[in-house]
């Protein structure tokens, strides 16, 4: 309790209870490399060595973005591999790990200055597909503070902003939130109906956000509503324990069910005028964001598949039928080149992306197109290692249930795959296809 407290009172004294334990405090339990009863196989506690760089991508990184890599890998291995599936399966967050994790020196990543390591945004990905060859749940809060929080306020705060929040981001003292999704406008975010009402000294929020990583705890919110004089959207810096303010954990989650997803309510909140991100005057400006958060999503399913192919092949290495071990199978061997071929492809559209994004060539039809075609082949890949493990394959400690539960709400979030798929055919079209044809009655006719 006391490790939890030291992250800035993110339980609060109510949520003690009476011996002293907090609903959100569990004691993991080490997944042991085998069950008691089933030694037949290694869990992810001893997680498997990587297998699936079979195209030496090592060799399109620079040693930087290498040394990313494997300070990452071996963090989530060593550190997380052995107690995450507890977290996940009480859909409990890893308070506990979050300290370890801020001495990778991954806090802003892309920013530079203030504290943020100005990282390059391939050695970024790096970061998220090792954090989610392990969890996507660790990887969805990363990219959620660095990517959506931190990035809007890099890119779109005052230089006095910048100054006060950065740092402490950057050190993972302070966590960061990110509200656009609301309950009735999910893929038409630009509907967005949260208000901000010009008052003396500062603006008043209302209105409601859903699906928001991180909420029940985060320190720091991006509010974004629209202006009540202008009808053009804002965004606002709204701070934990703020008048006005309640968040509400989405339970029964089957996918990232680490993350703390939440709904926020904001009901007459005042925030002072210096909480106004000045960057900030339009529904155009979220994509000067989104722009590198969607190509971190479409990163992810290639961490998660990686981690569900490594476990794989040890797996049907280990594991024995009809008297040889499994990996001897034809229908085995082909589901594994399958995957192989597609996390191969899939790595490469993410690279090829990233690095159009520097050279300053990228599209939002291209990021969309890339993230809506790793989500699907992602799909795919989690299902057939779902196949090979057979009943272990719903097990969580096997590390592929878990991955498979995942998978599911990475292929829907940023954009639903739907969606992304008809940003990429606007820009082989030219003609956005995002509304309905209105319908047209057909004329009476007399027999």
């Amino acid at each position: 309790m006391d490790r939890m407290r030291v992250l800035n009172g993110h339980i609060r004294s109510e949520d003690v209870t009476d011996d002293g334990s907090s609903p959100l405090q569990i004691a993991p339990t080490l997944a042991t490399p085998g069950y008691e009863g089933f030694q037949h196989a290694q869990t992810m506690a001893s997680f498997p060595p990587a297998a699936h760089d079979v195209f030496r991508f090592d060799d399109l990184l620079t040693q930087e973005e290498r040394d990313i890599r494997y300070r990452t890998r071996a963090f989530m291995e060593k550190e997380v591999a052995p107690v995450i599936a507890d977290y996940w399966e009480h859909a409990a967050f890893p308070f506990e790990l979050v300290p370890r994790m801020a001495k990778l020196n991954l806090g802003g990543a892309t920013i530079k200055g203030y504290g943020c390591p100005g990282q390059s945004v391939l050695g970024t990905a790096m970061a998220v597909i090792e954090i989610a060859r392990v969890d996507a749940s660790m990887s969805t809060f990363i990219m959620v503070h660095n990517s959506l929080a931190m990035l809007t306020i890099g890119l779109l705060a005052s230089e006095e902003q910048k100054r006060e929040l950065l740092p402490d981001m950057a050190s993972l003292k302070k966590i960061g939130a990110w509200g656009l999704t609301e309950p009735s406008n999910g893929s038409d975010a630009s509907a967005l109906q949260s208000t901000a009402r010009k008052v003396e000294g500062g603006w008043v929020l209302n209105g409601r956000k859903r699906w928001i990583g991180n909420a029940t705890f985060a320190d720091i919110i991006v509010i974004w509503a629209r202006s009540s004089e202008t009808k053009q959207v804002n965004a606002f810096i709204v701070r934990k324990g703020m008048k006005g303010l309640r968040t509400s954990k989405i339970e029964n989650k089957i996918a990232l069910r680490c993350v703390q997803n939440a709904d926020i309510f904001l009901d007459d909140c005042f925030v002072p005028d210096s909480a106004r991100l000045p960057g900030v005057n339009s529904f155009k400006d979220t994509n000067k964001v989104l722009a590198i958060s969607r190509i971190m999503v479409a990163w992810q399913p290639v961490g998660i598949c990686a981690g569900v192919f490594d476990m794989c092949v040890r797996y049907v290495g280990e594991r024995e039928q009809f008297g040889a071990p499994l990996g001897s199978f034809q229908l085995v061997q082909e589901k594994l080149a399958r995957m192989l071929g597609n996390i191969q492809a899939m790595f490469l559209m993410c690279w090829r992306l990233s690095k159009l994004y520097e050279e300053g060539k990228m599209t939002h039809e291209l990021a969309s197109k890339t993230k809506a075609w790793t989500t699907l082949r992602g799909r795919e890949t989690v299902a057939l290692g779902r196949e090979l493990l057979g009943g272990n394959g719903i097990v969580a400690d096997f590390l592929v249930a878990k991955a498979f539960g995942d998978m599911e709400a990475i292929y829907t979030y940023e954009g639903t795959y739907e969606v992304n798929a008809l940003v990429a055919g606007r820009g082989i079209t030219g003609k956005a296809a995002f509304k309905a044809a209105p319908s047209r009655q057909p004329k009476y006719v007399q027999a």
